[in-house]
């Protein structure tokens, strides 16, 4: 039984949507054949990056009922909300087949049922993808775990260039 049970590389700080007003907010992310799933509630570790992606921070969530989201939210609003532009994650809670994460694992929980083999290859797995030594030619071994893909909320996608000019010419258009 793996103790990783999925994993987000490399999401963007600026599309996380904090929510407004009665609107929580989420952290959600997609994966191949599954449910869209929110990570706000995860449990485990997580990584902080700055704009190179270089590694600046690495914390955990889930303890002291400080979870994933809210860790995020402390460091955007703490003294690094300038130094980081980017985070993984590894959670340890599984995702439902409704998207929604599993109760079954807390930081209370107990792990049995795996094997130290197992372990030494999540762990290194996770190191390999995390930190990206030049010198390793094998990728992470992750089998068990589910890669998750950011969800860019509407309400925090970027604004281009394009986008404005061409709003900018439909009001011309209707001044005119």
């Amino acid at each position: 039984m793996p103790i990783i049970k999925n994993y987000g590389f490399l999401w963007e700080r600026k599309h996380i949507f904090r929510g407004a007003g009665s609107n929580a907010g989420h952290l959600k992310g997609t994966a191949s054949g599954l449910e869209t799933a929110d990570f706000r509630e995860q449990i485990g570790v997580y990584v902080l990056y700055d704009q190179f992606q270089h590694i600046v921070y690495i914390g955990q969530a889930g303890n002291g009922n400080a979870s994933l989201f809210t860790r995020l939210k402390n460091h955007i609003d703490g003294g690094m909300w300038n130094r980081w532009q980017y985070f993984t994650w590894i959670g340890f809670k599984a995702v439902n087949q409704d998207g929604s994460l599993s109760a079954q694992q807390s930081v209370d929980s107990g792990v049995s049922g795996f094997k130290y083999s197992d372990a030494l290859n999540e762990i290194e797995g996770i190191l390999i993808e995390v930190i990206e030594p030049k010198l390793n030619k094998q990728s992470g071994r992750l089998k068990s775990a589910v890669e998750y893909y950011q969800f860019i909320d509407p309400r925090v996608a970027d604004v281009t260039t394009a986008t404005l000019l061409s709003e900018l010419r439909e009001i011309n258009k209707k001044l005119s």
